[in-house]
């Protein structure tokens, strides 16, 4: 009796515990893993057996390089897998959250994994003016920050991309699935309405996939969200994840310094120097305080 054939291929869509795979030769099979859990993201290689011309049984993933997830609930909201950078997208309208921003590149940081803030909708004119004023302070940190709009100009974010693995995130109603549409038309990723009543968007991408470019490279589309879960990352090295801390670390009077109230917190006089912008800590208090408390 033979055995049945494995074969390698690439996790492009993700639904519960159900995967749509892609083999070398293009050829796409419909599987189920074997765990009861959803182990695997977008991005994944794994080994699989068919069980039809186009479905099949998947054993094990591959060994990653990178994984970005968030933590929803006690548990690990898988995002992408062996991604070479990730594309933050935020628009002017619906308002984005600066926190889920912050907290989308320390995901990233965590992973060593390159990011870059996606301005969308500057065809708006002033209020996205008023969004790329407000993430000046990201660029002088050294992260990069463009400017697009879905349905005008891509110019800026197309060379990006290209030979890349890129995933897109940000909160609901940014037009990330937009930007799909324009860079990928045959991905056919449906377009919300934006609830302006509300101020929020509603979500429509409900699980990740993974787009071919006609030139080299793939895009992952993420669903929206509204919260950021990092209770990944430990609370003793958050202040490691935030660029603008780095070079007072170890200047503290105290080793186990958190940077609350404790006396001779180089961090602290930074930033009543001005060094350090107040928002950043307000923002680094506010993760920390989540870590804590996990």
């Amino acid at each position: 009796m033979s055995t049945p054939t494995q074969l390698t291929g690439l996790v492009t869509a993700s639904y519960g515990r159900h995967y749509r795979v892609e083999i070398e030769s293009g050829l796409n099979y419909q599987c189920v893993g074997r765990s009861k859990q959803s182990t695997l993201a977008c991005g994944d290689r794994v080994v699989f057996t068919p069980t039809s011309l186009t479905q099949g049984v998947i054993h094990h993933g591959l060994p990653r390089n990178n994984l970005l997830y968030r933590s929803v609930a006690h548990r690990a909201k898988l995002i992408a897998a062996n991604v070479d950078q990730i594309i933050i997208v935020v628009a002017p309208v619906p308002s984005f959250y600066e926190l889920l921003l912050n907290r989308c590149l320390i995901a990233a940081q965590a992973e060593n994994i390159p990011a870059i803030i996606c301005v969308n909708k500057a065809d708006l004119g002033t209020p996205a003016q008023q969004v790329r004023h407000a993430l000046a302070a990201y660029e002088s940190l050294g992260h990069r920050v463009i400017s697009v709009s879905a349905h005008q100009d891509i110019h800026e974010l197309s060379p990006l991309i290209q030979g890349k693995v890129s995933v897109f995130v940000g909160q609901s109603g940014m037009g990330k699935s937009s930007l799909i549409n324009t860079l990928v038309p045959e991905a056919r990723s449906t377009t919300q309405e934006i609830s302006q009543a509300l101020d929020s968007g509603k979500h429509t991408t409900t699980s990740a996939s993974m787009y071919k470019l006609a030139q080299e490279g793939w895009l992952i589309d993420s669903p929206g969200m509204q919260v950021f879960g990092l209770k990944q990352i430990k609370a003793r090295e958050l202040d490691h994840h935030f660029l603008e801390f780095r070079p007072y670390l170890g200047q503290c009077r105290f080793n186990n310094c958190m940077h609350l109230n404790e006396p001779g917190c180089a961090i602290r006089t930074a930033c009543e120097h001005g060094d350090i912008h107040p928002a950043r800590i307000a923002a680094y208090l506010d993760i920390l305080g989540e870590l804590m408390h996990a």
